[in-house]
């Protein structure tokens, strides 16, 4: 919803559409989407296309070109007689996919008033945001399992879900920070304790160390406990390995913030060996 309280629609359409036929009275007009294609490009914006499946991602340039049209009301039936609406249709392609890749096409109706290349970019990368909000959601049925949720009544289903969305945003977050700042100190996501707990784990060395590992070497290192094998073709770790792994985490920190106060508490009385009766 935009600040007046008015809802956003931008839906994807999916074949070509001429609007309603008007025989005997007017010429039917050419094709929306053939007519928005002769135009000259308004201009370009740049888009992070997300890896799936065997696609890597990558950054594409799109050529945008918009218009708007009105949608008439039917000439029959309970809606005859009502006012037209009014929409913006957008074609936006992408100008220089990579060798063997085809080329993303997208092709938008919107209800926002787009009227200038600051608009038509802002549109378009609302649509683009589509694929985070997926992950979201995957992540809340796939890591979370929000769907196996066996709970008794609606209150306790929503006070469950306003936890895991909670668990859901930080894991997409933290997918979000490895993917756009790989090199940063893994302290941008994870405490101290969690992170030289972590070396800890991985090295087998008692002694934690004195820098913090990049953020990529410790989103790794959480997905192997979380079952990621880290083979050459298998990419990023997936937010499923990494809830897994952040899951074992919190108790490997714990175990190990335990261990760390017993040292600091130095030497301890020996055991008492056990007696022996009869």
């Amino acid at each position: 919803m935009n600040s007046s309280g008015r809802r956003r629609r931008i839906p994807r359409a999916r074949a070509s559409w001429s609007g309603p036929s008007r025989i005997g009275r007017r010429p039917m007009p050419p094709p929306l989407w053939e007519s928005l294609e002769k135009r000259a490009s308004a201009g370009t914006m740049t888009v992070e296309i997300p890896r799936k499946g065997g696609r890597p991602e990558r950054t594409a340039r799109m050529s945008m070109r918009f218009g708007s049209f009105e949608i008439a009301a039917p000439e029959q039936g309970p809606w005859k007689g009502s006012p037209s609406v009014r929409l913006q249709a957008l074609v936006v392609a992408e100008t220089d996919p990579p060798e063997g890749v085809a080329p993303l096409e997208w092709k938008l109706l919107t209800t926002e008033p787009v009227d200038s290349l600051e608009k038509a970019t802002e549109v378009v990368g609302w649509y683009a945001r589509r694929w985070g909000i997926e992950i979201f959601h995957r992540t809340l049925k796939s890591g979370c399992r929000i769907e196996d949720r066996q709970l008794g009544n609606d209150h306790r289903l929503e006070a469950c879900l306003a936890i895991d969305m909670v668990v859901a945003w930080r894991l997409f977050h933290l997918t979000k920070l490895g993917r756009e700042i790989p090199d940063a100190p893994c302290t941008v996501f994870f405490e101290e304790a969690e992170w030289k707990a972590l070396r800890i784990y991985h090295s087998k060395d008692p002694e934690p160390p004195r820098t913090p590992p990049s953020l990529r070497e410790a989103i790794r290192m959480v997905a192997r406990i979380g079952g990621f094998l880290g083979r050459k073709g298998d990419g990023e770790p997936g937010t499923e390995v990494l809830w897994r792994g952040l899951q074992a985490l919190e108790r490997i920190t714990e175990f190990w913030e335990i261990l760390s106060k017993l040292q600091r508490a130095g030497p301890t009385s020996p055991v008492p060996k056990r007696r022996r009766y009869g």
